[in-house]
């Protein structure tokens, strides 16, 4: 089973994969790469502070993502 220490760094990945296509596609990808920016921001400072409730919702912001 996988924990959250393994699984939120493996998301944000995928997401910044995913913030690279919304870059891709120019000044109509500009709205959705903000919000995804803002998700990793948050993301980021719930792993800097080890909370690990922090690190539960930004994990589930992230899953909500989509390709």
């Amino acid at each position: 089973m996988e924990t959250l220490a393994d699984a939120l760094p493996k998301e944000m990945a995928r997401v910044r994969t995913v913030l690279g296509y919304y870059k891709e596609i120019g000044p109509v990808g500009m709205f959705g790469a903000l919000i995804i920016e803002q998700s990793l921001q948050r993301a980021d400072k719930a792993v800097a502070s080890g909370d690990v409730a922090q690190m539960i919702a930004a994990y589930k912001d992230l899953k909500e993502i989509r390709e």
